[in-house]
């Protein structure tokens, strides 16, 4: 397993169909409708490290005690240092760490979206 943190921001808003993303950028616009967390504090390495051997992953989400997780198909050739792609179809780019995902940015729980709307938010990510 692998952890770590990003935040929330005002101007995420959760409705994207087809992904969900996670970016070290610290500031995103209204139109960037599929990131849920910025400022990510992500390891490139330790992300491959920990899908080398493994096909399917699980991504759980959680601020303060409110939890979702996404369960994908790993990509093993991610290799962004920037951004965290997870997709519903089965498109693979470099930025892409999952595909044929189970959620997409838009279902992810509504009691979560609501956090992740506080710049102050901390959310934690974890990889298994």
């Amino acid at each position: 397993m692998y952890s770590f943190k990003c935040y929330g921001h005002k101007n995420i808003s959760s409705t994207h169909k087809n992904t969900l993303e996670f970016t070290k950028d610290k500031d995103i616009g209204k139109i960037a409708d599929c990131i849920i967390g910025v400022n990510a504090d992500f390891s490139l390495d330790r992300i491959k490290e920990v899908i080398k051997d493994k096909e399917r992953i699980r991504i759980a989400i959680e601020a303060d005690s409110i939890k979702d997780e996404i369960n994908c198909i790993a990509n093993k050739d991610f290799n962004d240092n920037g951004e965290i792609v997870i997709r519903i179809s089965g498109f693979i780019s470099e930025r892409t760490l999952g595909i044929r995902a189970d959620k997409a940015s838009k279902d992810i729980k509504k009691e979560l979206k609501e956090k992740l709307k506080d710049p102050n938010q901390e959310i934690t990510i974890n990889i298994r």
